[in-house]
């Protein structure tokens, strides 16, 4: 069982979007043996951001409710992916790479932004999502 966390700050938008279309997306290839999860280095239990909700949905992902997860005991096992260089430092981990060795960039915060910056993205997460997938089975 291959287990990504994917990281960022508050867990209400770029992790929980990026776990929940990885999951679509494994789901969607009948793929198995992958869990994947979303952590936020500061959450505080807020729910996911409505305009996270709204793309989540135009890309037929879940959008059930759930409150945003601090990060808490790092698990040896767990690849974690942060959305920034700045909280792959965060990160204590041996299995911690960021965005930017996925997409050459960091995703920046969309918190508070349109749903056009939502968008944005979610494509970007989405690139690097198959990129992820293509690294993982390569190596298999």
């Amino acid at each position: 069982m291959i287990k990504i966390c994917f990281v960022c700050t508050g867990n209400t938008c770029r992790s929980i979007m990026a776990e929940r279309l990885l999951k679509k997306m494994i789901k969607d290839k009948k793929i198995d043996n992958i869990k994947v999860s979303s952590r936020g280095i500061l959450a505080k239990g807020e729910n996911i951001a409505q305009n996270a909700k709204l793309v989540l949905k135009e890309c037929r992902a879940s959008v059930a409710n759930r409150k945003a997860v601090k990060l808490g005991k790092i698990d040896k096992d767990t690849l974690y992916i942060a959305m920034t260089e700045n909280q792959k430092a965060q990160v204590k981990s041996d299995k911690v790479i960021s965005m930017k060795s996925l997409l050459g960039e960091d995703i920046a915060d969309p918190f508070g932004q349109s749903i056009e910056e939502y968008r944005k993205v979610a494509q970007k997460l989405i690139l690097a999502n198959q990129v992820l997938l293509d690294k993982i089975f390569e190596h298999k």
